[in-house]
């Protein structure tokens, strides 16, 4: 378990700051992450990677020459924000371009797109290649599907190169496609790991038993077997990975033996043996191999073996020299110190609100108080849901936005701020504070309603309830995600859908949000006969079956929190 922890709420931002000072050869700290602390005398194109904190050498330690030029990095196990991203992003071009390159999660998708949009609306010439490596988390036929583990470093490397060879944009796209589309990976575990501050790991193993096809957030695996032998496991491995051996693959195969944090070098080794073996008596010849820790999970004693089939190019691109402060591959040229602007801008002045509409502020203001308060009380068994199928961050999450939000709204409310600017305010700190696919949402729940109360009037029961149905709207076209999927949507359409009925029959404000806050509850209960199709808990959606969806409980539980508010004595809108 994870022992050296002063405050677990802001682990990461610790570990951020120590590891940019320990690594200031390399890099340098900007807000959301690091970029590169040297640069070269030719531009070139800018390679931005990042996902959740938790995983070193992923994704700061792959920061430097021949590799990344960027990392966002997120909170543990979360995706980085889309604040995050772009601040990244921003400090690392060298106006040729920009790569975005990161695991296939639903967080990190939602971010990473928000801020790609950002960027190209701003100017930029952005694209995007998202790595799905572990052949587990969905069929062959469905490898848009698959999640980015391990395989991370290959597609990684070979476009930090050709950035490095001064390939144009399309170029470095087009073998980070190709890498991608040429690596698989497959990983095992035989117990969960312990997020700081924790009492128990996100999942448990059965004595004597393996978990096969684990994530690297803590998901637990698709399957448990009796514990092998290390050449038992060298040839499940190799075995497998070979039936998806990809279309038009040669004889020679770069083999990445990871290690996932609580399995030792040693034991590695004695994997790879076999591993080399196998891989030669199947006529293949193996090329510059790995064995580590490449992308770990905390503590989680587990690993998993990567196999990359490349071509003449990518075989020179993976074989390129790289210096960053946790790979280094040959002789890296030396690049120049700079200092890279990070383009912080302060935030806009806050516009003063009509008094009408800083009377509704203030009633924001205390829901979120409330707000903060139940999820709090509420993080541990939020996170307990979520651990059943997932990765178990959500109450974390949850705390860390909620908590963030209410400060950046009560700071615009002592300013002077109408409803609709101190909710926008909210959303932006929710957002960037908790990342992840619950962040992403909840901000643009928070903008929506924001958008509809505005800082002009006080806004009438129709205005609330409109509110409500434009943040059921975005975030169901955020998402994609329906009724019946078994997400947060289950508990928003219910309750957007009661509260407009109810406010249409003339209820009260107070009285028609404590309908839709029943519907909302039951419908977040009866996610527990569904099975999870999206995001993380996607692979595990059987297991998922006999337990609510955390994103749908947690919005029925502020639903109800706001009415406790919404019921006191006020004057009526």
């Amino acid at each position: 378990m994870t022992r050296l922890f002063n405050d677990p709420a802001v682990f990461a931002d610790e570990m951020i700051e120590g590891f940019a000072a320990a690594a200031a050869a390399w890099v340098q700290p900007v807000p959301g992450g690091v970029v590169r602390s040297t640069r070269a005398a030719t531009p070139s194109v800018a390679v931005v990677i990042g996902g959740g904190s938790g995983h070193y050498p992923a994704f700061g330690g792959l920061v430097g020459s021949g590799l990344a030029h960027g990392a966002a990095m997120g909170n543990l196990f979360a995706s980085p924000s889309a604040q995050q991203v772009h601040s990244v992003a921003k400090a690392a071009d060298q106006g040729r371009g920009i790569l975005l390159a990161y695991g296939n999660y639903a967080g990190d998708v939602l971010n990473f797109d928000e801020a790609e949009a950002r960027l190209t609306a701003e100017g930029h010439d952005v694209r995007t290649v998202v790595v799905t490596d572990d052949i587990w988390s969905a069929p062959s036929e469905r490898r848009h599907q698959r999640r980015g583990i391990a395989g991370d470093l290959a597609v990684f490397k070979i476009a930090g190169a050709a950035a490095e060879a001064g390939y144009d944009l399309d170029e470095v796209e087009r073998v980070a496609t190709l890498a991608n589309e040429r690596t698989r990976s497959f990983g095992v575990a035989f117990s969960g790991c312990t997020l700081p501050g924790a009492s128990a790991p996100l999942f448990t193993v059965p004595q004597g038993k393996m978990a096969v096809g684990l994530g690297i957030h803590g998901e637990p695996g698709i399957d448990e077997i009796p514990v092998p032998t290390a050449d038992e496991l060298a040839a499940m491995f190799v075995a497998r990975l070979l039936e998806e051996t990809p279309e038009g693959a040669g004889t020679r195969v770069v083999p990445l033996l990871n290690g996932l944090g609580g399995v030792k070098y040693e034991e590695l080794f004695v994997v790879y043996r076999a591993v080399n073996r196998l891989l030669a008596e199947r006529g293949l010849h193996v090329l510059e191999p790995e064995v580590g820790e490449l992308c770990t999970s905390f503590d989680m004693a587990g690993c998993s073996l990567t196999l990359l089939w490349p071509d003449v190019e990518l075989e020179r691109l993976w074989t390129a020299p790289a210096d960053a402060p946790a790979y280094r591959k040959g002789i890296a040229p030396q690049h120049e110190r700079v200092i890279v602007p990070t383009h912080a801008a302060d935030p806009d002045a806050i516009p003063v609100g009509s008094p009408e509409s800083q009377r509704t502020a203030a009633i924001v203001g205390a829901a979120l108080d409330a707000m903060a308060e139940a999820i709090d009380a509420a993080a541990d068994e939020l996170g307990r849901l979520d651990s059943v199928a997932g990765d178990g961050d959500h109450g974390i999450g949850m705390r860390r936005g909620v908590n963030a939000g209410r400060d950046a709204a009560r700071a615009a409310i002592a300013a002077g701020a109408g409803a609709g600017t101190a909710l926008t305010r909210c959303a932006d700190a929710w957002s960037a504070r908790a990342g992840g696919t619950s962040g992403a949402i909840w901000a643009a729940m928070l903008r929506e309603l924001g958008g509809s109360l505005g800082d002009d009037t006080a806004p009438t029961r129709t205005d609330v309830a409109a509110g409500c149905s434009r943040a059921r709207d975005a975030v169901m076209a955020f998402g994609k995600a329906r009724v019946g999927d078994k997400t947060m949507v289950d508990a928003i359409v219910p309750f957007a859908e009661t509260l407009n009925a109810a406010v249409a029959d003339g209820r009260p404000l107070a009285d028609a949000w404590s309908h839709a806050a029943r519907a909302a509850q039951t419908a977040a209960d009866r996610t527990a006969d569904l099975a999870a199709s999206l995001g993380r808990a996607r692979s595990h959606g059987e297991r998922s079956i006999g337990t609510p969806d955390p994103g749908a409980i947690s919005f029925a539980l502020l639903t109800r929190t706001v009415h406790t508010v919404l019921a006191e004595p006020q004057e009526e809108q």
